[in-house]
């Protein structure tokens, strides 16, 4: 079967991709086909989070183990589109460069049998340009006592010893 997936760019402007791409499809294949899609040389980190309905993240699937012991990191190469993406869960978050963090949100808009002479995976539509510079992000706690964007003029309020070495 082949999924029809738009992956729409984090940003206030609408910029985003159409793709066609086989569901026996590793989450690595589709990982490369978005950063061609959106003209990304594809030599950055990144991962894919599964998420509910309001897209709030949940599971990492990263491109690499980073991970010291080679542990628990579920990875793009072993985990298949069929496998996460499905009409059930059909929403996924995607982060390129997580120095830059283009965040974009990944959404399975149907399934339909493969056509004969069509080579997958596909662009479908295209819409708008990449800006140069990622959107900026506004990161805040769930909890509204804490503010990311603060800064702290004193530091006695912080429960720390300072000369802890």
């Amino acid at each position: 079967m082949i999924y029809k997936i738009r992956v729409i760019l984090d940003a206030k402007e609408d910029i985003f991709r159409d793709i066609e791409i086989e569901d026996a499809s590793t989450l690595e294949d589709f990982h490369n086909t978005i950063t061609q899609a959106f003209g990304f040389l594809g030599n950055e980190m990144a991962s894919f989070y599964t998420c509910d309905d309001e897209w709030n993240q949940k599971d990492e699937i990263a491109l690499f183990d980073m991970s010291e012991n080679g542990s628990d990191v579920r990875l793009m190469n072993e985990t298949f589109l069929e496998d996460i993406l499905t009409e059930q869960t059909p929403k996924l978050i995607y982060v390129y460069d997580f120095l830059n963090m283009w965040t974009f949100f990944v959404e399975l808009a149907d399934i339909v049998p493969k056509e004969n002479g069509r080579a997958y995976p596909n662009v479908l539509f295209s819409f708008g340009e990449l800006p140069e510079t990622p959107p900026e992000k506004t990161f805040r706690s769930e909890s509204s006592d804490v503010d990311f964007d603060d800064t702290f003029d004193s530091y006695e309020d912080l429960d720390f010893d300072e000369n802890w070495n």
